[in-house]
Formats: C-alpha cells, sequence, structure tokens
C-alpha cells in the first residue's frame, strides 16, 4: 500500500483494505461523452477521442472466457459512444462462465444518450439483450440537475426513463433499472433508503415513472470536481469532510475488493477513481499491468492501492458503484 492519511486512519482502526473474490469486471470503454458534468471524476466530455479498441475488446473477452465472473459493468464517458459498444454487449451476454452461468451486463447510461445520432434504437437494443441500466439523475428537479449535467439534460431524462418504463424497464424484473443519485455541492449523500422513498414518490406523482433502486454516491474530490472545489474554496472544508466522517464499517463493502476495473487500453486498476490516478497495477519488476496479463482467480488478499482520495468511499455510509456500502 501507498503510505497516505487513509492508510493511516485504516491502520488506526486495525483495518487493511485487500481483496476478496473478484466478482465484477468493470470496462471504462472511453472518455468520450455528450455531457460534460461538473462531478466528472475522468474528465469525460464531448471533445474526448479516447476509446477501446476493438483489439483490446476481443483480448479482453478471451480473457473472460477463461474466468468464473458474472457481471461485465461498462462504463466510460458515455460508453454507448465507443463504436465497439453493442458488439461487446452481444458478445457478453452470449457468453457464459465456466460453470455455465450466463453473464449479466450493467451499462452505466447517462439517459441523454438515447437521443444522440445513431442512437435512436439504443433503448431497444439494451431491453433486447436484458442489459441492466444504471442510470444517472442528481436530484429530481430541473434545477439542480441542470445545474451539474448541463442545461436541457432534465428534461430529456425524463424523456429517456419514460421511454425505458414503456419497453419495461423498472416493470420487468428481467430489465433493471437503476438510479444514480450524488450532490450538487460539497456534502454526502443523505440517507440512501429515505433518497429512494423521495425519489419514487417524486418520480411517479410528477412524471409516472418507475425505477428499482436508487444508489446514493458521493462527489469525489478528483478530476473536474476537485477543480471545482478548489475555484470556490472548498477543498480544504470537503476534503476535511471526508475524512472526519470516515466510517471503518464502509470498508468491507467498497467496490475495491471485489471488482476488476480495466481502463480502455486494458491496463488495470482497484477503482476507476484509481484510474483517473493513474495508479496501476504493476508486478513484481514494478512493470504495468494489463488485464491479459493477471488470473482472476489469484487475486484475493491482494493489497487494495490507496490514496486519500479513499476517504471519499469511506465517509458516512459509504459510497461505492452500487451505492451505500452500509445498511
Amino acid at each position: 500500500m501507498s503510505n497516505n492519511q487513509f492508510d493511516s486512519v485504516l491502520a488506526s482502526h486495525n483495518l487493511q483494505l485487500r481483496r476478496a473474490t473478484s466478482r465484477v469486471l468493470q470496462l471504462n470503454v472511453g472518455k468520450k461523452c455528450n455531457q460534460t458534468c461538473a462531478h466528472c471524476h475522468v474528465n469525460a466530455g464531448p471533445a474526448r477521442t479516447e476509446a477501446m479498441s476493438r483489439e483490446t475488446i476481443d483480448r479482453v473477452l478471451e480473457w473472460l472466457g477463461c474466468s468464473d465472473i458474472e457481471t461485465v459493468d461498462i462504463t466510460g464517458g458515455a460508453p454507448e459512444l465507443n463504436p465497439h459498444f453493442r458488439y461487446l454487449v452481444e458478445q457478453v451476454r452470449t457468453s457464459k462462465t465456466r460453470g455455465g452461468v450466463q453473464r449479466r451486463v450493467m451499462n452505466r447510461c447517462n439517459l441523454t444518450i438515447l437521443f444522440e445520432p445513431n442512437q435512436n434504437d439504443l433503448a431497444e437494443f439494451l431491453a433486447h439483450h436484458s442489459v441492466e441500466i444504471v442510470a444517472s439523475l442528481p436530484c429530481y428537479s430541473l434545477e439542480n440537475v441542470d445545474k451539474q449535467r448541463g442545461e436541457g439534460v432534465f428534461d430529456k431524462s425524463i424523456l429517456a426513463l419514460q421511454k425505458l418504463n414503456a419497453l419495461g424497464y423498472g416493470r420487468d424484473e428481467k430489465l433493471q433499472l437503476h438510479l444514480v443519485y450524488n450532490p450538487v455541492g460539497a456534502f454526502l449523500p443523505g440517507t440512501q433508503s429515505e433518497l429512494e422513498a423521495a425519489y419514487k414518490r417524486e418520480l411517479w406523482q410528477h412524471f409516472g415513472i418507475v425505477f428499482d433502486n436508487l444508489y446514493a454516491l458521493a462527489n469525489m474530490p478528483i478530476a473536474r470536481f476537485a477543480n471545482w472545489l478548489r475555484l470556490q474554496n472548498q477543498w480544504d472544508e470537503y476534503s476535511n469532510l471526508l475524512v472526519q466522517n470516515f466510517n471503518p464499517h464502509a470498508v468491507r463493502g467498497l467496490m475495491c475488493r471485489d471488482t476488476i476495473n480495466v481502463g480502455w487500453r486494458g491496463e488495470v486498476y482497484d477503482c476507476d477513481f484509481n484510474g483517473m490516478l493513474g495508479l496501476q497495477w504493476r508486478d513484481a519488476q514494478n512493470a504495468p499491468l494489463h488485464l491479459w496479463d493477471i488470473d482472476a482467480q489469484q487475486l484475493s488478499n491482494r493489497a487494495v492501492l490507496t490514496g486519500d482520495h479513499c476517504f471519499g468511499c469511506t465517509a458516512g455510509a459509504g459510497s461505492s458503484c452500487g451505492g451505500t456500502t452500509t445498511n
């Protein structure tokens, strides 16, 4: 592990952050996005060109075929803008683990992508392949969403959710639809269960929208959100807030314990945040590792690469790709 304040706090609670059995392969297939969100930890946007190539995707698929990993979590950027996104989805959904289990695909979707050029049939494609959608919607009010994600995003997001509902998402157990909340400022998320109840009430009453679960995530103090904090002179305040609210019970459920994160070039990280910070896995000779260099069955108890940004996932009720990490 690296020498940082987070490690010191872990040690003070007699804790270590080490990997358990790998259950999820998370692929960041590129940084191109049709939005430029204030909180984005990968600095995604329309001008970015980084994208996982077909060759790299095929190497990932070959590796996956030799593993027992059941879930592939596809993220970006807007992952759907990768020209090989649909090929990837089709290949994963028609594959099985060595034990014969059909693999599950999760798509981290910003919703407005459904209305981009050449994406008119995207919702139908996702439904046809029973892709689980994890959709960003930082609030159920127009003002807060547009403030964070851009003008007009809320209205398009509502239309997208209504379209997904019409296809069965949020209604059919085979078409899971989850929403993601993150604060619009330098504060921690509220209680996830209370937020979910409020979202379900407001979205149903005003728009007739239903969904399965709400995931409450904290904003990570890196990349674009870090720049915003500094411009607002709130960097120290927010950093202290995260440290002061460290919750040792949040450590056990962190995504870095059971998720392998893969960058657009095939490089391996403990999480997407480490990917942005360049904390790539390395071998005993300090050579950088790519997915095809590792064995998923031999990663248990590997030390997670940490930094002070890890306080963002362990503050309050905890924060991970599946929402809070404590009950």
